[in-house]
């Protein structure tokens, strides 16, 4: 037998489990590595991003997210390096992935590239059973931890230029089952295909702004779109909106402390039944980029 709370948790994986997906982000705009391989080193530098992301404040079990990046162009070549890594807690259970990405590139025009990648994935899913109050101590179902390790691989496609971006991309090919119970998958990772895509538009000699888009469909689970607007005024501050479709709205801020040193801010505010329980969500970046002596980006990049 188990306790009610134990149900609560088994419906919160589920529910996290088929909508979700992977780890949630209202500024994908920089973190675009995470779900398209094929963005590997296509902003021309070395780029080193940290972002720690804390969703539905006050609500038990709640996600929480960290999350590493570091992509980079191969020197005197059309290949891209990307290594990223995410801590993903909800609740009792807790994910590390690892993902190595890889992206060839081609230049299409004068002005737009082509860029195609894969990915492949490690991930650690761990069920601590002594966060859970079990009514039957004896009850096999929850004598040990739970540690299970599953491959991945994905792929994606990339065109964008100075001022543009569309992508296509389905970052895991491979339906994994995290956790079963009884036979039945509570927690079921599965395919995802992502589309992006944004746009620079120069409104005056100070003020740039950008729309951009994030659409999300997975097999099961509601269709997501996050639409967002973000204004770059004098290449230093950024201030901007979003809005995540039958879910939440958004607020970003963020700062170009220098020429390669970025720090974001978004907050969540949820507009479904869950606003009731919790005092939304937040979320902070920071972007490091590595120059070399004689270049430089003539005007700071919005993704």
């Amino acid at each position: 037998m188990r306790t009610k709370l134990i149900y609560i948790v088994i419906m919160l994986l589920g529910l996290i489990g088929h909508s979700q997906q992977d780890a949630q982000y209202t500024q994908y705009m920089y973190n675009t590595i995470n779900v398209n391989p094929a963005y590997a080193g296509s902003r021309g530098v070395m780029s080193i991003f940290g972002l720690h992301r804390t969703q539905w404040v006050g609500l038990d079990g709640a996600p929480t997210t960290n999350a590493f990046s570091l992509n980079t162009p191969l020197k005197n070549s059309k290949l891209g390096l990307g290594l990223s890594i995410i801590n993903d807690e909800i609740g009792p259970t807790t994910e590390n992935t690892l993902s190595l990405d890889i992206s060839y590139t081609v230049q299409t025009s004068e002005t737009y590239n082509l860029s195609f990648g894969i990915k492949g994935t490690a991930n650690l899913f761990n069920l601590d059973v002594s966060k859970l109050t079990i009514f039957d101590p004896t009850d096999l179902q929850f004598q040990n931890t739970r540690n299970v390790f599953t491959p991945n691989v994905g792929a994606g496609v990339y065109l964008h230029s100075g001022k543009s971006y569309l992508g296509l991309s389905v970052p895991h090919f491979l339906e994994t089952k995290r956790y079963d119970d009884n036979s039945i998958a509570i927690f079921k990772e599965r395919m995802t295909l992502y589309l992006i895509g944004g746009y620079v538009f120069n409104l005056t000699e100070t003020v740039q702004f950008k729309p951009s888009f994030l659409t999300k469909m997975v097999t099961g689970a509601p269709l997501q779109v996050d639409i967002s607007g973000n204004f770059l005024f004098n290449e230093r501050f950024v201030l901007g909106a979003a809005w995540r479709w039958n879910a939440a709205v958004s607020g970003m801020v963020g700062f170009q402390i220098n020429d390669g040193l970025f720090l974001g801010y978004g907050y969540d505010l949820e507009t479904t039944k869950l606003k009731n329980y919790n005092s939304g969500s937040h979320e902070v970046f920071l972007r490091f980029e590595l120059f070399k002596k004689d270049k430089k980006i003539v005007s700071p990049r919005f993704f």
